[in-house]
């Protein structure tokens, strides 16, 4: 079967949840004996054109532009289309599966792709298709309510915001085969929005992906900073929306309970990592701050192995945390929002906790449990790896995709 990935970001620079679970995903049916293509975008012009990605063809096309117009020209892209048809024209694929498209690649690519292949599908991943940004809206965080209004949309783009941007894409989603959400949780706030008949297939993840071997830990500890430390991880930007304040707040408490604990955000060194830093200073805990600097995604196992707990308190609609995903994978308990699909793979009080990230001292005491309980995470970061090997496995994901490409294509 010949089946073209189409993708906003390309393979070798992805660090983001929704790149990193594409790629995975065309990898997967790439070692299961299908022909895979990629096509995706870059911002130089000069890095343009068609190459390899572990053995996969990639064409990549040069899309720049900016952000002020994006909720236009995420629509209709109109020399990006030009090439998309080329390049489907030549490689006449049978299923074209189309994920994040929301920023330089635009949702026209859904018609186009009709014309060119067997079928169309397309997996959401986020909630862009009906949103200006993420969903923190006070009617979702107090309520778990997923409708969205103009008023919200307006508030969220400002003078960026499109008023017919909604209207379009749910017009563009009807040329697609089949839809897909990576959450049920992602799927009902897409129906609440206009987008039904959505259905799920949760991401996937290889367990022997994140296995490392002891004297590995011991290394990447010392190199981290956290040698001989109670460690409770972090990864990505620390921001607000994704649960910034309130963590740092509940490591007043931790520190207090636990006093060698320490919280190891795997984020890049930049400004808002400075003003992280500053924050912690001010709260009194700049000494249990640990920031590793940028990690590639392959090298993100060894963080994991270092971690005694993982948390993911973000205080939007996280559709499916990749991260949740992962240090389960890696045998970690996890301390994950209630908001968003991190609910679908937690088992509270079995691999970790679900828990209200806008109450840090819930937080705290579900951090200060784990930290002194070795028996427990043990145990939890046991029952989280068999959980992803039994219900969340790559391998599961891809059959059942490849199961609804062949019933698309009649096969």
């Amino acid at each position: 079967m010949k089946i073209a990935f189409v993708h906003d970001n390309p393979p070798a620079r992805g660090f983001a949840g929704a790149t990193n679970s594409t790629y995975d995903l065309a990898l997967g049916m790439q070692k299961a004996g299908h022909d895979v293509t990629i096509i995706t975008t870059c911002r130089d012009a000069g890095e343009a054109g068609e190459s390899t990605f572990l053995g996969m063809r990639v064409f990549t096309i040069a899309s720049d532009y900016s952000g002020k117009w994006r909720s236009y020209v995420s629509l209709y892209n109109r020399p990006v289309i030009r090439r998309v048809k080329s390049i489907l024209e030549e490689i006449k694929p049978d299923i074209v599966h189309i994920n994040n498209i929301h920023f330089y690649l635009s949702y026209h690519i859904l018609k186009v792709a009709k014309r060119y292949a067997g079928s169309v599908v397309m997996t959401f991943r986020d909630v862009m298709p009906f949103n200006f940004a993420k969903l923190t809206t006070k009617r979702y965080l107090e309520h778990f309510d997923y409708h969205t209004t103009w008023l919200d949309h307006l508030e969220q783009a400002g003078k960026r915001w499109n008023p017919i941007r909604n209207f379009c894409i749910r017009r563009y989603v009807r040329f697609p085969d089949k839809l897909f959400a990576v959450s049920g949780a992602l799927r009902d706030a897409l129906a609440a929005n206009g987008i039904p008949g959505v259905t799920v297939v949760h991401t996937g993840a290889d367990i022997a992906d994140w296995q490392v071997e002891p004297a590995e830990t011991a290394r990447r500890k010392a190199s981290f900073g956290v040698e001989n430390q109670k460690v409770i991880l972090f990864s990505g930007r620390l921001s607000d929306a994704k649960g910034g304040r309130p963590l740092l707040e509940a490591m007043i408490t931790i520190a207090a309970a636990v006093p060698d604990a320490v919280l190891l955000v795997v984020a890049k060194d930049d400004a808002h990592t400075e003003v992280l830093k500053q924050r912690a200073s001010a709260l009194g805990i700049g000494n249990r701050l640990q920031v590793t600097g940028w990690i590639d995604s392959r090298d993100m196992k060894y963080a994991y192995a270092c971690a005694d707990v993982v948390v993911v308190p973000s205080i939007c609609f996280d559709s499916f945390p990749r991260v949740v995903l992962e240090a389960m994978a890696s045998g970690k308990p996890v301390i994950g929002t209630c908001f968003g699909g991190a609910r679908e793979i937690i088992q509270d009080d079995e691999t970790g906790y679900v828990v209200n990230p806008l109450h840090p001292d819930e937080i705290a005491e579900k951090a200060i449990e784990l930290l002194q309980n070795l028996e427990k995470r043990e145990r939890f970061g046991h029952a989280g790896r068999e959980r992803v090997k039994k219900e969340f496995s790559l391998e599961k994901s891809i059959e059942a995709y490849l199961s609804w490409y062949k019933r698309l294509l009649k096969v």
